[in-house]
């Protein structure tokens, strides 16, 4: 099964791991994998090959706030109805 990657990733894990292990500049691997400088800098500075998670780490809703968000989850769990009902 292959690995899953977002639509803007450049690298996979083994590609990563080979930047990490290599000894080469980091001009030469990036012309060798066919990516930024900057991607294979950033490759060498980390510890793990595992890509960090972008966006918020609490994702809350811009639209409601948390009180309003509150009551209509109450709201939901009360009645068990459908999206198309509350309308």
């Amino acid at each position: 099964m292959g690995q899953v990657l977002h639509r803007s990733a450049t690298t996979t894990e083994a590609v990563r791991r080979a930047i990490q292990h290599s000894q080469e500049s980091m001009r030469a691997l990036a012309r060798r994998h066919g990516i930024n400088p900057k991607t294979v800098a950033k490759w060498k500075k980390r510890n793990s090959t595992v890509d960090h998670r972008t966006g918020p780490t609490v994702p809350r809703s811009t639209v409601l706030t948390m009180e309003q968000e509150a009551i209509i989850v109450a709201f939901r769990k009360h009645t068990l109805l459908p999206l198309d009902e509350y309308l």
